[in-house]
Formats: C-alpha cells, structure tokens, sequence
C-alpha cells in the first residue's frame, strides 16, 4: 500500500480533560441545560453547548469569541463536549445568543446553585467569607450603557468612576467578589456601575450570601469600606458578624494616635514569621491588643502592629520627604536665578501646593514664602564717573521660598508607625482571631489578578451590555474552576508531605503551584490518529510524563480521562 493512502490527524488535548473532571464535579452541563435551555428549533448548537465551549476557552485558551471555531478544529471535539458533526457549528454569532439567553436566566440561583455543589463536592468552609471589589477597564464610548432595561433586565451602567487600573480616561464597570477562608474560592459574584462607590454594595453582597450558604453567622471580611453606618448596622442588626478595618478619618483612629504618645500599650504577639521578601532579614512580627475605649457603636476595637511595616511607612515617609525638598530647591533656583513666567503670589503658592500634595507631606513640610528685592545701581549716563554723578537704581522683585522640616510631627507620627485599627461586632473573637481573619484579606487580590492577566478579562471585546455581563458571569465560573484545581492540589501536596513539584523551567521547585502552572504542564498532551482512506487504522494515544500523571492522580482524574472514549 503507497504511503499517499494514509494520514495522520492529530488531535489536541491539552488540560481540556483535567479540566472536565472538575466541570463534571460542579456539574456545569447540566446547569446550563436547565437554566439556559435551547427551545428554538432552528438553533443547530445548544446554548448551553456553547457556553461550556467559552467556558473552557476562557480557562485554557482565551481567545477572542470569533476564533472560537478554530480552536475547536484544532482539539478532540469530545473535550468540548461536542460530536463530530457539531464542531462546525461553532460561530461568534452562535456564542453571541447564548451570552444572551445567559443573561436572560436566573443567574443568582445558577450561582446559589454551583456554589452549593463546590461546597459539598470539595469540602469549602463557608465560615469565614471576604469580600473586596476591582474595576475592569473598557476601551470604546458605550454610549448606549447607562443601565437601560433590555428585555425586561437590568443591563450593567458602564461609566467613568475611581478606576483601581489607574486609567481614569477609560469606562469601566465595578467587579464584586467574594471568597472563601480556605483557598480563597470564589462563591459569590456581581458586576455594577462604574461610578459606584464599594461603599454601597456591601448590604446587597451580604445578603446575596446568605441566601448562597443558607446561614448569617458567617464572618464577612471587607476592607474600609464596610466601616459605615448604613452597611455595618443592616449586618449587626440581622444578627450578622463582620471585621473590617477602621479609616483614618474616624475619631477612634485620632484618639489612638494622641494616646499612645504618652502611653505604652500592652501588645499581644500574634504572628512571628521569618522576611517573606528578603533571605536573612528582619523577622516579620505582629502584635495586637483590645483598645480599652470602644468604637461608637460600642464595638471592640482591635489595635493591630506590624515590625515590618514600621519599616517600611519609616522609609516612605523619609522618601516622600526627601523627595519634596528636592523639587522645591529646584523649584527655589528657578525663581531666584531664572525668569520664571509665573510671577503673581497666588500662582507661585499654587506651585508649591502641588509639589506638597504630590509627595503627601503638607504635614511634615513647613513653607514660606517671601518677597526679595535686589538693588542694582547704574550711571544716568555713560563716562567716567565723578563727584557729580548720578545714579539710576533698578530694582528687581524675586520670590525666596525656604523650608523646614517639622521635626515634632515627624516624631508624633512616628510614635503610631505600623500602627492600624480593626473594627468587629463580635465580642466573642479573641484579637488573635480578628486578627488572623484581617491577613486572610489580601488574598482575594490574587483571584482579581487571575482574572485580569491569566483570563485576560479586560479590556473587554464586547459592544453589548447584556453580553458583557453573562461573560463576566462565565468569567466567574472560570475563576471558581481554577481555584479549585490549585486548592486540591495544594491539599494534596500537604496531604502526602510534598513539599515542592518541579513546574518552573528548568524543573525547578514550586512550593505554591498555581492552576495556570498546572495547566500548562499539560497544554502539549494530544493523540494522534492514522486513517486511510476516511478509516481509522490505529489509535496513538496520548503518552503522559510521570510528573503529569503524579498531579492527575494528586487531583483524583482518572488517567482513562486522557484515553479515547470509544
């Protein structure tokens, strides 16, 4: 038989079927299919089909919605959830109608729903849940997205507002998440206005979570803007527990401040950990104490202290400083030696204003401004000069600016250097727990992270509002997947006393994988087909690295999920 009467087709597979086992788990297909159900005829690819095409894209792919076609001619159509027949029918305006029946359907009890199952399947402890919010930036004017109605819902108001991606010249919409203690898996999701203040979302995201974990004794974990009276009163008075962190601009924080430099509190050392960032440094220690007056709402207010970020506002404030004597010497030498073209006092004061705003020391840095006059003296006319010559003074006004540092509020604020104060409702929580609740915060940041480099959420490529808002909804489901495929391996690393597995380049050691890292390990993994003459002749199937089918079996996917399904 001549070598022209075979072919071989190779087909992808990739961590599409590690990533179905969690799927599976979650039980996302049928999800869809009975909250977005096909009931059009005509409609060749379910909506559900095609969401769960997105849905897997977004967690091994992220391409755009219009290349979706091709990657799926690359994999197994299996891995997808498809037959044979249905991989052609993938299409941006296909995918484009799901988004939309997707926004059309219940999507809190779609999420109630998942959240439930991933907590059953996996085990989350819904005890202690921490809420935070980012901004995803828009490129484009949406004119049209002010919150309208479409088809009988609410769309998202995409709009200027305080953006955390520091491009204020963009629209944006607020993404609220919240996430669990263990792991920090997402459970609860929702997207506002961009202009919204976080201020105004915590009564709506708290009661959103009581109906997902069925419970109100849960701890909500927020930063500072939980701490006001509308959002903290609706949580205290339906009998609902929370920490967050006191703001500068409250009075218990003023009066702390002025205590403390005549008294010496009595700290609690509640962590002490070696330098995270610096081999050899000094340690990392954290103290805590109860503060003996309540907060106005007769609340326990829990002083926290760290040594490392004494440090650290130490060497801040000393730049911020430095850093402004800096630009008013050379804002100094311009006036006295140059010609300056602002001349009035009004503008010159405005000048200096600017330069301590920027630096944020108008509280540290005295200055003054004065006028100068500068005499000079000229013969009336030209020759030698003589008993009888006449003088001409010309004189001419320049500003002087000097400063001083104020070394007395230098040292006041120094005194209160690493210094912070933690609000709860709970008398029953020790300042240990309190505190210990508040450093489990910082890593809901990491999901935000995730979504915006890994997932690649923003800029958003999407000109419908109601499109938009069920892709961030997939985007949520992705975010929930990935946490879970890094959480149970971390667990079984512990598990099993593993300490690092070589997932860096060059095999290096990874104490703390990532679900990205894991992924890619298998991005390469495919089987390769010989046909002849439209037949299958053999199957090669897919030949897994022992370090692959170590973190399948730490995981529980069967290797059979990497064999063919005949």
């Amino acid at each position: 038989m001549k070598n022209r009467d075979f072919a071989l087709v190779t087909e992808r597979m990739g961590p599409l079927p590690l990533v179905n086992h969690f799927l599976d788990h979650l039980g996302i297909e049928e999800t869809f299919e009975r909250f977005v159900p096909t009931t059009h005829p005509r409609v060749k690819l379910s909506y559900a089909k095609a969401l769960g095409i997105l849905l897997r894209s977004i967690l091994t792919e992220r391409e755009p919605i219009y290349r979706l076609g091709e990657v799926v001619e690359s994999y197994d159509p299996a891995q997808f959830g498809l037959e044979e027949h249905e991989a052609g029918e993938v299409k941006d305006d296909s995918v484009g109608r799901a988004l939309e029946r997707l926004f059309d359907a219940d999507r809190g009890s779609m999420l109630t729903e998942l959240v439930v199952t991933a907590a059953q399947e996996f085990g989350l402890d819904l005890g202690e849940l921490h809420n935070d919010s980012t901004s995803i930036r828009f490129t484009g004017q949406y004119s049209n997205a002010k919150g309208r109605s479409i088809r009988g819902r609410r769309a998202p108001f995409i709009t200027y507002g305080f953006s955390k991606d520091h491009r204020p010249d963009l629209k944006q919409l607020l993404f609220i998440l919240t996430t669990t203690k263990d792991g920090a898996v997402p459970v609860q999701f929702r997207c506002e206005a961009g202009n919204e203040s976080d201020s105004r979302t915590h009564e709506e995201t708290w009661e959103a979570l009581c109906r997902v974990t069925g419970r109100r004794d849960f701890l909500y974990v927020a930063d500072g803007k939980l701490c006001n009276a509308e959002a903290m009163d609706h949580i205290d008075g339906r009998h609902g527990r929370f920490v967050t962190v006191i703001p500068r601009n409250r009075l218990e924080d003023k009066e702390f401040r002025e205590w403390i430099q005549t008294h010496e509190p009595k700290w609690e050392k509640v962590r002490d950990q070696r330098n995270p960032r610096r081999k050899g440094g000094p340690r990392d220690r954290w103290y805590a104490m109860k503060y003996h007056i309540p907060s106005r709402e007769a609340w326990p207010v829990i002083w926290v202290f760290g040594s490392l970020l004494r440090l650290k506002q130490e060497q801040a404030r000393r730049e911020r400083i430095a850093r402004a004597e800096q630009r008013l010497e050379d804002l100094a030498r311009s006036y006295e030696e140059g010609r300056p073209r602002k001349k009035a006092r009004h503008e010159v004061q405005r000048q200096i204003d600017e330069i301590l705003e920027s630096c944020k020391v108008r509280s540290y840095v005295r200055v003054s401004l004065d006028r100068i006059y500068l005499h000079t003296y000229k013969q009336d006319r030209p020759g030698r000069p003589g008993p009888d010559t006449k003088y001409i003074r010309k004189t001419k006004r320049k500003w002087r600016i000097t400063w001083r540092v104020d070394e007395d509020r230098v040292a006041y604020d120094h005194k209160s250097d690493g210094m912070f104060p933690l609000l709860t409702n709970d008398r029953n929580l020790t300042v240990s727990e309190v505190f210990e609740a508040y450093k489990r915060q910082p890593k809901i940041e990491k999901r935000f992270q995730q979504a915006k480099t890994v997932h690649e959420i923003a800029p958003v490529l999407l000109k419908n509002e109601d499109r938009i808002e069920a892709l961030f909804f997939l985007y949520f489901i992705a975010l929930l997947v990935q946490t879970l495929i890094e959480r149970e391996l971390r667990n079984a690393m512990k598990r099993e006393g593993i300490e690092a597995l070589p997932l860096y380049p060059e095999e290096r050691a990874n104490k703390r994988p990532t679900a990205d890292q894991i992924l890619k390990l298998f991005s390469l993994v495919q089987r390769n087909v010989l046909v002849a003459k439209g037949c299958e002749v053999e199957v090669f199937e897919a030949e897994l690295t022992d370090l692959q089918k170590q973190i399948l079996k730490m995981l529980g996917v069967p290797e059979a999920a990497y064999l063919r399904r005949r």
